[in-house]
Order: C-alpha cells, then sequence, then structure tokens
C-alpha cells in the first residue's frame, strides 16, 4: 500500500508540473500546496501523508524547474549574458537534483535490532586498530586504554597501535631535529603500548597514508573481524558486544558503522554560539546513514567501525585511490556483492577540530577525496553495484561539489549590479509565483525531512562558510584528480585567547562586496523606475548573500579555548591519598586532563597538595588503579567539600582511569547532548537567523578593527609533549 500511495503521487505530481498556467493560477496552486504542506507538518500528521506533503513540495520545485528552463534563461543574442545566465541555471540544477537525491536516500530509514549476542566460543577474534600520525599520548591513551577495557571474551581480543610518527623513514632521516623527535615519540609510544598491553606497529615509511597504515596492520594480524578507531575515537565498554553479533547473522556482511559523536562543538557551532542547534554529524549519523542503510549502501567512516578480513582481502586491502579511502573502500566492496550495516547508537567518544583552520583542513581533505571517487570510480558507472546504491554513492559524492554552486549563488547578483549583465529574466509577479514559493517549498521539505536534526538555513550557512576555502580545491581535483594527498587533522588544540582566524580575509573581503552591491543596488533602485521588479528580485537575493556572509564573521572570530578535551560529568566513588590520609571522594567530572570531586565526610583537603586518585578498575580481578594528582582549588557545595585536581605525569593507570570514568558509557553523555537540542520550525529558525546576523556581523567587525594583529594558528596542549613515566 505505501509503495502504490507513493507511486500514485509521483504520477499526479510530474503531470501536473508540466501543466501550461498563468501567473496567477500558478500563485494559486503553488499557494494552495504551500498551505497543505504547513497543515500536514503542523498537524503532524504521518502514515500516507508524508509521500502527499513530498508531491505536493516535488510540484511546487518541478514548476520552478520548468518555468526557470523555458522562461528565464538570457538570449544567445547576448553571449555574455547567456554564458553566464547557464552557469547559473547549472548551478540551480544541481541544487534541484542534490535535493532529489537527498530526498530519495532517507526515504525510509530503518533502524536496527540489537546485535546477536555470541557466546565466548562463538565470539571470533577481533584485531583493534588505531592509526596514528601526530597525536600526542595524552589524545592516543585513553583510546588505547578503552579499547583494551571493551567487553568481549578473553584471548579474543588484540589491540594495535599503528604509528605512523614513528617510522623508519623519519628515526632515520637527514633532518636531526625530525629524527629525535621521531625517535622520542616512538620510545614513549611503545613503554605506553607495553603497559597496557597493545601491540606497536610502525612501518618503513607513510606511503598511502592511513590505507598504508591500516593494511600495514592486516598484514601483521589474522582476526576474523577488524575493529578501526581513530586516535582520538574512545570506544565504549560495550562496542563490541553491540556490534560484533551481527557479522554472524550475515557471511556477506563486510562492514558495521557506528556513529561518530563528538565531545565538543565543532568551530563553527561554537564560535557563533549556536546553542540549542543540533551540530552539523547529527544529520548523516542520526537521519542519512540510516537512509543509506536501507539501501545496502551504509559506508565506512574511516573509524567506529568493524569490518570483516575475508572481505578486505578480496579487493587487496584498503583503498587507497583517493585520500578517503573509508568510502572509495566500501564503493569496492559493495560492488563486489557484500553488504553493509549501520548500527545508530553511539559507541565513541571523539574530538571534533578546536579551531577554524583545522576544521577547514578536515573538510577539505573530505571535500578532495569525495570528488576523486566521483571523477575516478563514478558509482554510475561502477559495475556490480545496484540502482539505488548508485544514486546513494551518487547522492554522497556529488555532494562535496556545492562549494560551486555556493559560489555562484553569492557572485551572481553582483554581475547585474556591477555590470548590467542580465542573467535571470523575471518581473516581481513571476519571482513571488515561482522563485519564492519554490524557496519555501525547498525550506519546508528540509524542516519535515531532517526537523529534528537541522534547523532552517543551517545547512546554507555551513555550506557557505565552507565554500570559501573549498571552491579552489574542487577545482583542483577536476584539473588532476591524482593529485590529492591526505592531510592530517589536527586535534586536541587550545586557544589561549580569543583572536581572529589565519582565514579571516576572504570573508571579509566578500562581505564587503555583497554590502556594497546592496549600496549599489539602493542608488539603482531610486533612479532607474522602469527596472524597479527586477532591482527588487536581485535586491532579495543579495540580502540573502548579505545574511550568509555576514554570519560568516563571527565563524571566523576564533573563541578562547583553554581546555583541549571537555569534562564529562560522572558520579563516581573512588579515594584520594594523602600521605598516610585516605579520604573518600564522588568524582563529579572528569576530562584528560583533570577532575572536580566532592570530598565526603568532614575532611580537608589542603590546596596544591600533591596525592593520588585511586580507584576501583571494576574487572574480574577488582584491581586497583592510581594516578597522580595535585589539588589547584577548593569550594564548597552543599554537601561536604569540591575540588580541583590535576593530573601529573603520565602513566598507564592514568588513562586507564580516564578509559573507566569517562568512556565507560558514553549514550549518557550523548543524550545529555540530544535533549539539550531544540526542533525549530521556518518562521522560528527564520527569526535566530536574523538575530545571529546582528551578533556575528558585529563581532567580526569589531575583531576586524581591534584584533586584526592576532591572527589565530591554534597550539596543542604543552600537557602532550610529556612522555610516559
Amino acid at each position: 500500500m505505501t509503495f502504490l500511495i507513493w507511486g500514485i503521487a509521483a504520477v499526479v505530481t510530474f503531470v501536473a508540473a508540466g501543466l501550461p498556467l498563468g501567473v496567477e493560477a500558478q500563485i494559486a496552486l503553488a499557494c494552495s500546496a504551500l498551505v497543505v504542506m504547513v497543515a500536514i507538518k503542523l498537524l503532524k500528521l504521518s502514515g500516507a501523508w508524508r509521500p502527499v506533503f513530498l508531491a505536493l513540495g516535488t510540484f511546487v520545485v518541478l514548476r520552478y524547474v520548468l518555468w526557470r528552463l523555458t522562461s528565464t534563461v538570457p538570449s544567445i543574442d547576448s553571449p555574455l549574458d547567456f554564458a553566464a545566465g547557464m552557469i547559473l541555471v547549472c548551478a540551480e540544477c544541481y541544487c534541484v537534483t542534490m535535493l532529489f537525491l537527498s530526498l530519495f536516500t532517507v526515504a525510509d530509514p530503518i533502524d536496527r535490532p540489537k546485535a546477536p549476542q555470541l557466546s565466548a566460543a562463538d565470539a571470533p577474534v577481533v584485531d583493534v586498530f588505531v592509526p596514528s600520525y601526530n597525536e600526542s599520548i595524552d589524545i592516543v591513551a585513553p583510546t588505547l586504554a578503552a579499547a583494551k577495557r571493551m567487553t568481549y571474551p578473553a584471548g579474543k581480543l588484540n589491540v594495535f597501535l599503528l604509528d605512523d610518527g614513528g617510522t623508519e623513514e623519519k628515526v632515520q632521516s637527514d633532518n636531526p631535529g625530525i629524527a629525535a623527535k621521531a625517535q622520542a615519540r616512538r620510545e614513549s609510544m611503545q613503554a605506553l603500548c607495553r603497559e597496557l598491553g597493545v601491540t606497536y606497529l610502525t612501518r618503513d615509511h607513510n606511503s598511502h597514508a592511513k590505507a598504508g597504515n591500516l593494511n600495514n596492520g592486516l598484514a601483521h594480524s589474522d582476526g576474523e573481524i577488524v575493529a578501526v578507531f581513530d586516535a582520538d575515537h574512545v570506544p565504549a565498554v560495550d562496542f563490541l558486544t553491540e556490534t560484533v553479533g551481527f557479522f554472524s547473522t550475515d557471511d556477506k556482511l563486510f562492514l558495521v558503522q557506528t556513529p561518530h559523536f563528538f565531545l565538543n562543538k565543532d568551530p563553527i557551532e561554537k564560535n557563533i554560539s549556536a546553542a540549542h542547534m543540533p551540530s552539523e554529524n547529527e544529520m548523516f549519523y542520526g537521519m542519512v546513514q540510516k537512509g543509506l542503510d536501507k539501501w545496502n549502501a551504509a559506508f565506512f567512516c574511516g573509524s567506529a567501525a568493524l569490518l570483516r578480513r575475508q572481505a578486505l582481502e578480496q579487493v587487496g586491502g584498503f583503498q587507497g585511490s583517493s585520500i578517503t579511502e573509508d568510502a572509495e573502500s566500501a564503493l569496492e566492496l559493495h560492488s563486489r556483492g557484500w553488504n553493509s550495516l549501520y548500527v545508530e547508537k553511539p559507541l565513541v567518544a571523539g574530538l571534533q577540530p578546536e579551531t577554524f583552520d583545522a576544521f577547514i583542513t578536515q573538510r577539505s581533505r573530505w571535500c578532495r577525496g569525495m570528488v576523486q571517487i566521483m571523477l575516478l570510480k563514478n558509482p554510475l558507472f561502477k559495475s556490480g553495484l545496484s540502482l539505488p546504491q548508485r544514486l546513494c554513492y551518487l547522492s554522497s559524492s556529488m555532494f562535496w561539489l556545492f562549494p560551486l554552486s555556493r559560489m555562484v549563488f553569492i557572485f551572481a547578483p553582483m554581475l547585474y549590479i556591477f555590470f548590467g549583465m542580465k542573467i535571470y529574466i523575471a518581473n516581481g509577479q513571476e519571482f513571488l509565483a515561482y522563485t519564492l514559493t519554490y524557496m519555501l517549498a525547498a525550506l519546508m521539505i528540509q524542516s519535515y525531512v531532517f526537523g529534528q536534526f537541522r534547523w532552517p538555513w543551517a545547512s546554507d550557512i555551513y555550506e557557505y562558510i565552507q565554500s570559501v576555502m573549498l571552491f579552489r580545491a574542487v577545482i583542483s581535483v577536476f584539473i588532476n584528480p591524482r593529485r590529492p594527498k591526505f592531510d592530517v587533522t589536527a586535534k586536541g588544540q587550545t586557544l589561549d585567547e580569543s583572536r581572529l582566524s589565519g582565514l579571516a580575509t576572504p570573508y571579509f573581503v566578500i562581505f564587503f562586496l555583497v554590502l556594497a552591491s546592496m549600496i549599489v543596488l539602493g542608488f539603482r533602485f531610486a533612479n532607474e523606475p522602469n527596472t524597479r521588479d527586477l532591482i527588487t528580485v536581485v535586491g532579495v537575493w543579495s540580502a540573502l548573500n548579505l545574511f550568509l556572509t555576514g554570519i560568516s564573521l563571527g565563524a571566523v572570530c576564533e573563541l578562547q579555548e583553554r581546555r583541549s578535551v571537555p569534562r564529562v560529568s560522572s558520579n563516581l566513588k573512588a579515594s584520594l591519598v594523602f600521605g598516610t590520609e585516605i579520604l573518600p571522594v564522588v568524582i563529579e567530572d572528569m576530562s584528560f586532563g583533570g577532575l572536580r570531586v566532592r570530598l565526603l565526610g568532614t575532611a580537608q583537603l589542603p590546596p596544591r597538595t600533591p596525592g593520588l586518585l585511586r580507584i576501583v578498575s571494576g574487572d574480574a580481578l577488582g584491581t586497583v588503579l592510581e594516578t597522580p594528582v595535585t589539588s589547584v582549588g577548593r569550594r564548597s557545595f552543599d554537601e561536604g567539600r569540591g575540588a580541583g585536581l590535576k593530573f601529573y605525569g603520565v602513566n598507564a593507570d592514568r588513562f586507564k582511569i580516564i578509559a573507566k570514568v569517562v568512556f565507560a558509557d558514553i549514550t549518557p553523555v550523548h543524550q545529555g547532548r540530544v535533549d539539550n537540542y531544540k526542533q525549530v520550525g521556518v518562521l522560528r529558525g527564520t527569526a535566530i537567523i536574523v538575530t545571529w546576523w546582528f551578533a556575528q556581523t558585529t563581532r567580526g567587525l569589531y575583531y576586524a578593527v581591534f584584533r586584526r594583529g592576532q591572527v589565530s594558528a591554534g597550539r596543542t596542549d604543552a600537557s602532550t609533549e610529556t612522555t610516559l613515566s
């Protein structure tokens, strides 16, 4: 019945979209469709109403596309206008194509049942790979300690640190500084691995970047299942019990992927103070991957995943033709008939880039890698894929062309304003009937489908901010698809003070260009009464651009961040040992660098006193863990005394304690974040964006005037330079 409703809705939509209508009739029909869509959303109608809603939205969108292609393109008699107009049409067609591809992808997202639980005898051997390049011990060690703590049958779990920061090539470098640093890193990592019971692996040189590092791990291990965690992705204790069992249900299953949950906000979210807005990754892991899973197209995301060794060996290991080895490997395996599966439950906690510069470095790699896949292994022509898989992979790779369309939308109005080029032929009434209703329909579709995970205009903000830096990256891949190199994303950085990003200049240049175009447009509106219809159309367009470019000024104003890893709440009992005195405490929160405790009873804690934090590990042997701490402050609470403690020195027990306290159960941490999110509609979301514009534009201009000499590069916390003691 559901497919019948979808089919009827599709046929009616496409037939109606092609009907010849006057402008008045178009306004009436489009507005009627929008009213029904609003009613469906407000009344929270579901079931058969979902295809009705999407059919009405699609009708409005297709009516706009038909009008746009047949009535608004400049005459070829004006070659420059025609060429510029066709570029704009192509950019819009790309957006409409991506809208429909994304709707197909998430048409029927699925929820997986809990994984079957295997007996110790039936459980396969799991090799855990933690690839590392330049991450410090403070970042890597909690991941290794947590991986060792995962619940799994004894003798069937092996953990490997794959260290590309201590390769022979680096240790034997002609540069004494590089050689000494690599040797010191290798020795400290080897000592850490010995204490934690982890196997240390390095190789001769860093060929094929992360893919080569993982393949080196495959060559030195033999477990049936391979788990991959990025160096800063700390797994929960139940990661394997929630995932491994799925491999027993399908011999052709090559991948079980889980979400990437992050303890910190991304730089854009943090810098524009976007409180209560779902983070960018929530939509991908909360909706898109579930939609891809429906079509057997959920793909490997580089970490927080399990893969079957047999499948990897069939394709020669992790793929390295592109710099996004994860998605490329999944594409290759899907084309060989292997299956994938997505588990929505967050089972790792990681770190997002802390600075805007690092954020752009990360997104540039994703962007270039996915465009490489589109060019070198285009899913439309990849043999072995089903049609839905082709469309899903096409959507995932084509998405990263957004910098091209975004830059076209920013600069296109200026061609008319500054040079008088007519690239969009329409009057005010047509703009209202087609363009405005299309924009509203697209916003409502986005809100209806993704509203739980994405605010109105949020995608526009994120895409524009990235596009300024990624535009050249996309072009460079088209020029030479095999040229991109793997860039490692810096993690665990801090900022001593709020300052302007080193990448800020183009954002200010574009903002002032848009502002200047608005001023010129106002002058032309006052002095060119015969073209006011077209000026109004361009004015609305430019006003939207002014909002996007203004908000971006706040995004490149880095906020102070002195803590490299956020604190995570806890309620675990422990002890503090000062000499012969043992004080019972409750741990209230903890991060990689320290913790806050509440003293029980009447004991007093002298400030800045070295001691030991003691905690029972919870394993079968009742092992006691101890690590040095020093008190850094004291304040009163309703119950007992509160104290701040700082870790000092580096030892294995410290990281085992962090793994137990912070990462044993990630679900409450994630749920607390989700509970803080608020779902907003189109009107409220637009109002919030307006307030952001005023606040972020003002802050950006203030930084440009008073802090333009303070350019951020971020730094790694000094504590990360310590060695294992």
